[in-house]
């Protein structure tokens, strides 16, 4: 079943860094995941004040990855949002999800992973974290698990994750075409968890309602960085 979930991301254009038998055994120490959000959840375009929006199809993507991981290991994972920038879009898809942080404005975000992982007890490698450019490449070059959204404009920045061996995966589809939702059913995927996590949420299953009462008594921790 795994043979044909990577088979159907690599026709599909995406790409395995690291071989997939290598990805699946460090998916199995995933406790928590990171994103970033400018060309992740978006294609990193501004609109004034209001910063950088989401798209449902990408949040459902994160409810499901997270979602399976609570299957796999009757807990749920840790998840955040670090992000360089003040987008209030990012605090407001963090609260609805009841995602454990979102770190605004902060622009060291290797030291703000370290806080992360030192206050919650977790180790990088069991990280999962979804990223897209430069700024995110010391939290990358820690985690366990990397996934790369790709853009076909920074052909320069892919070839150098790529040769540096700091990312697993790298999307066919970057972030304004919803990568973060191709990255997260890869990883459900080969976690041999699609079939059952798709079934239980159109079910609306008791299983389901559980996770969901699990994740609703999660309450949201903005950390704001100086501008």
């Amino acid at each position: 079943m795994r043979e044909e979930v990577i088979k159907l991301f690599q026709q599909g254009g995406g790409e395995f860094v690291s071989p997939p038998s290598a990805f699946i055994n460090k998916i199995k120490r995933i406790k928590a995941v990171v994103f970033d959000w400018d060309g992740v959840f978006n294609d990193g375009t501004k609109r004034g004040s209001d910063g950088s929006i989401f798209s449902e199809v990408d949040a459902m993507g994160t409810n499901l990855l997270r979602y399976a991981l609570w299957r796999i290991n009757g807990a749920l994972p840790l998840t955040a949002i670090i992000t360089g920038e003040s987008n209030p879009s990012a605090i407001q898809l963090a609260q609805r999800e009841n995602f454990d942080f979102v770190y605004s404005g902060l622009k060291n975000k290797g030291e703000t992973f370290a806080s992360f992982c030192s206050v919650e007890r977790c180790k990088p490698e069991e990280v999962l974290f979804f990223f897209d450019d430069v700024l995110d490449l010391a939290v990358a070059n820690l985690c366990g698990g990397r996934i790369l959204v790709s853009r076909s404009s920074s052909a320069m920045l892919t070839q150098f994750v790529r040769d540096a061996a700091i990312a697993d995966y790298i999307t066919a589809h970057d972030g304004g075409r919803h990568g973060l939702r191709e990255g997260a059913e890869l990883v459900i995927g080969l976690m041999g968890q699609y079939e059952e996590v798709v079934r239980n949420r159109m079910a609306y299953s008791q299983d389901y309602q559980n996770y969901l009462s699990q994740r609703k008594k999660i309450a949201t921790t903005h950390i704001e960085g100086a501008h």
